[in-house]
């Protein structure tokens, strides 16, 4: 069977895929086009293979990593779901006040994926807590098929709730200094957008191709704003132009970057859509943006 690397993979068969984990089409709809693309001694199983998550082989910050205390906790969020479990992860021995990140993942709860995120937050010297909205429905389900099936159960502004709850729990924690920023990917870029307008304390804010606020809301942010877009997200990009207007009709404080030639999901180092140089970039930018901007 041939071997697949990213070169053998068409633009259509990635674009297939976010329509596929944006649930515009099912699992059924998502294998039968696909197959269009099983040629040259690719199969359709081996194309599966290739562009689902491989999160078993990727993590980059092992859960039980020496230098951080990493737990989980649970929270209430009176406004979303109620009972919320969390994991929460701040550097080991630290004896200081830190400033806060909240981590809020993508339409299918909290994966190993996002996890790892939260304690790469962490390591740069914050407590960061990264919710799990799926808890109503008893939490991430183990795979991301299933975790967006039950992401769609849950209604989308109780789930901002739930993340706001987050703030407010990192806000009274008494390891965290007050000084909270957030950041988000795909749903959870839109959930950080949606934090800069709801949360008038939240200092800082980071979107990851996430879906943007009305011009009306726009109006109500305070908090800074580093906004990540990936230059072949034709999907979310469409509403940069009017989210970018009113910025700038409202005098808001904000830094844009749309990393060209790569896909929505280019940070997510568990597909092939992942691009390590735009992803390593873009990190550093944000541990740079929240350095400057919490610490």
């Amino acid at each position: 069977m041939k071997e697949i690397t990213k070169a053998d993979i068409k633009q259509e068969v990635f674009d297939l895929y976010d329509a596929y984990a944006h649930n515009k089409i099912n699992r059924k709809q998502f294998v039968e086009r696909l197959s269009v693309y099983a040629v040259g001694g690719l199969t359709t199983s081996s194309l599966m293979a290739f562009i689902m998550p491989n999160y078993q082989d990727k993590i980059q910050v092992p859960a039980d990593d020496a230098r951080l205390k990493t737990e989980f906790i649970e929270y209430t969020s009176p406004k979303g779901g109620g009972k919320i479990k969390a994991q929460l992860s701040r550097p080991a021995g630290n004896n200081e006040k830190l400033p806060g990140i909240v981590v809020v993942h993508e339409n299918r709860g909290l994966n190993p994926y996002i996890a790892d995120v939260g304690r790469r937050a962490a390591l740069g010297g914050y407590i960061s807590i990264a919710p799990d909205a799926l808890t109503p429905l008893g939490g991430y389900p183990g795979n991301d098929d299933e975790g967006r099936a039950l992401q769609r159960k849950r209604d989308r502004i109780k789930m901002l709730e739930d993340f706001i709850a987050a703030f407010e729990y990192l806000k009274s924690h008494p390891e965290c200094d007050g000084n909270i920023g957030v950041v988000g990917f795909c749903f959870g870029g839109w959930i950080s957008n949606m934090m800069a307008v709801k949360v008038p304390d939240l200092k800082a804010s980071v979107p990851f191709y996430g879906g943007q606020p009305e011009e009306e809301d726009v109006q109500k942010i305070k908090a800074s704003l580093l906004l990540q877009y990936a230059g072949l997200d034709e999907r979310v990009n469409a509403g940069w132009p009017a989210y970018e207007a009113a910025l700038k009709k409202y005098n808001k404080e904000y830094t844009a970057y749309i990393y060209p030639g790569v896909n929505h999901g280019f940070h997510n180092d568990t597909t092939p859509r992942y691009d390590e140089d735009a992803a390593q970039l873009a990190w550093k930018r944000t541990v740079d943006f929240f350095d400057d901007k919490l610490k």
